[in-house]
Protein backbone atom coordinates (compact mmCIF):
# COMPACT_ATOMS: atom_id res chain seq x y z
CA UNK A 1 0.00 0.00 0.00
CA UNK A 2 2.93 2.35 0.54
CA UNK A 3 3.73 2.38 -3.17
CA UNK A 4 0.23 3.42 -4.15
CA UNK A 5 0.30 6.27 -1.63
CA UNK A 6 3.67 7.37 -3.00
CA UNK A 7 2.27 7.19 -6.55
CA UNK A 8 -0.72 9.41 -5.76
CA UNK A 9 1.41 11.93 -3.84
CA UNK A 10 3.79 12.25 -6.78
CA UNK A 11 0.87 12.50 -9.21
CA UNK A 12 -0.65 15.36 -7.16
CA UNK A 13 2.73 17.06 -7.04
CA UNK A 14 3.08 16.77 -10.83
CA UNK A 15 -0.37 18.27 -11.33
CA UNK A 16 0.46 21.14 -8.98
CA UNK A 17 3.77 21.80 -10.76
CA UNK A 18 2.07 21.62 -14.17
CA UNK A 19 -0.44 24.25 -13.03
CA UNK A 20 2.36 26.50 -11.74
CA UNK A 21 4.29 26.05 -14.99
CA UNK A 22 1.21 26.93 -17.03
CA UNK A 23 0.71 30.05 -14.92
CA UNK A 24 4.35 31.05 -15.47
CA UNK A 25 4.05 30.54 -19.21
CA UNK A 26 1.19 33.05 -19.28
CA UNK A 27 3.28 35.69 -17.49
CA UNK A 28 4.14 38.55 -19.88
CA UNK A 29 7.40 39.40 -18.06
CA UNK A 30 8.62 35.82 -18.49
CA UNK A 31 7.60 35.85 -22.14
CA UNK A 32 9.67 39.00 -22.64
CA UNK A 33 12.70 37.47 -20.90
CA UNK A 34 12.43 34.26 -22.92
CA UNK A 35 12.14 36.26 -26.15
CA UNK A 36 15.23 38.28 -25.21
CA UNK A 37 17.16 35.10 -24.38
CA UNK A 38 16.21 33.55 -27.72
CA UNK A 39 17.33 36.69 -29.59
CA UNK A 40 20.64 36.79 -27.70
CA UNK A 41 21.26 33.11 -28.46
CA UNK A 42 20.43 33.67 -32.15
CA UNK A 43 22.80 36.65 -32.27
CA UNK A 44 25.57 34.62 -30.58
CA UNK A 45 25.03 31.84 -33.13
CA UNK A 46 25.02 34.31 -36.04
CA UNK A 47 28.38 35.76 -34.97
CA UNK A 48 29.75 32.44 -33.66
CA UNK A 49 30.31 33.77 -30.13
CA UNK A 50 30.21 31.87 -26.85
CA UNK A 51 28.69 33.14 -23.59
CA UNK A 52 32.24 33.70 -22.34
CA UNK A 53 32.94 35.97 -25.33
CA UNK A 54 29.79 37.95 -24.63
CA UNK A 55 30.75 38.37 -20.97
CA UNK A 56 34.17 39.67 -21.98
CA UNK A 57 32.55 42.20 -24.29
CA UNK A 58 30.06 43.27 -21.62
CA UNK A 59 32.76 43.58 -18.96
CA UNK A 60 34.73 45.84 -21.32
CA UNK A 61 31.65 48.06 -21.61
CA UNK A 62 30.73 47.89 -17.91
CA UNK A 63 33.44 46.54 -15.55
CA UNK A 64 30.90 45.87 -12.80
CA UNK A 65 29.53 42.99 -14.90
CA UNK A 66 32.60 40.83 -14.23
CA UNK A 67 33.62 42.50 -10.96
CA UNK A 68 32.42 39.75 -8.62
CA UNK A 69 33.85 36.95 -10.73
CA UNK A 70 37.25 38.64 -11.11
CA UNK A 71 37.70 38.73 -7.35
CA UNK A 72 37.24 34.98 -6.95
CA UNK A 73 39.49 34.01 -9.85
CA UNK A 74 42.33 36.33 -8.88
CA UNK A 75 43.14 34.35 -5.72
CA UNK A 76 41.40 36.44 -3.13
CA UNK A 77 43.51 35.10 -0.28
CA UNK A 78 47.26 35.71 -0.14
CA UNK A 79 49.63 32.88 0.66
CA UNK A 80 50.60 32.42 4.26
CA UNK A 81 54.15 33.44 5.09
CA UNK A 82 56.79 30.73 5.24
CA UNK A 83 57.83 30.00 8.83
CA UNK A 84 61.05 28.29 9.78
CA UNK A 85 61.55 26.41 13.05
CA UNK A 86 64.90 25.04 14.27
CA UNK A 87 65.01 22.44 17.02
CA UNK A 88 67.92 23.44 19.31
CA UNK A 89 68.23 19.87 20.62
CA UNK A 90 68.65 18.13 17.27
CA UNK A 91 69.42 20.99 14.88
CA UNK A 92 66.57 19.84 12.65
CA UNK A 93 64.92 22.59 10.58
CA UNK A 94 61.26 22.63 9.51
CA UNK A 95 59.82 25.10 6.98
CA UNK A 96 56.03 25.37 6.76
CA UNK A 97 53.24 27.75 5.76
CA UNK A 98 50.74 26.22 8.19
CA UNK A 99 50.80 25.19 11.81
CA UNK A 100 49.60 21.62 11.33
CA UNK A 101 52.92 20.06 10.41
CA UNK A 102 53.68 16.48 11.48
CA UNK A 103 57.15 17.20 12.86
CA UNK A 104 56.01 20.39 14.60
CA UNK A 105 53.15 18.52 16.25
CA UNK A 106 55.60 15.88 17.52
CA UNK A 107 57.86 18.60 18.91
CA UNK A 108 54.90 20.29 20.59
CA UNK A 109 53.93 17.03 22.30
CA UNK A 110 57.46 16.43 23.49
CA UNK A 111 58.61 19.97 24.40
CA UNK A 112 55.40 22.01 24.73
CA UNK A 113 53.71 24.52 22.48
CA UNK A 114 55.45 27.62 23.88
CA UNK A 115 58.90 26.10 23.61
CA UNK A 116 58.39 25.13 19.95
CA UNK A 117 56.97 28.57 19.19
CA UNK A 118 60.15 30.13 20.60
CA UNK A 119 62.18 28.11 18.06
CA UNK A 120 60.67 30.08 15.20
CA UNK A 121 63.24 32.00 13.20
CA UNK A 122 62.56 35.12 11.17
Amino acid sequence: MAKINDYYQKKQLMEKLAAELEQLEEDQALKGELEFENKVRALMKEYDKSPKDVLQILSAIDPSVAGAKADTTAGSRPKRPMKTYKNPHTGEVVKTRGGNHKTLNEWRQKHGKEAVQSWQQD
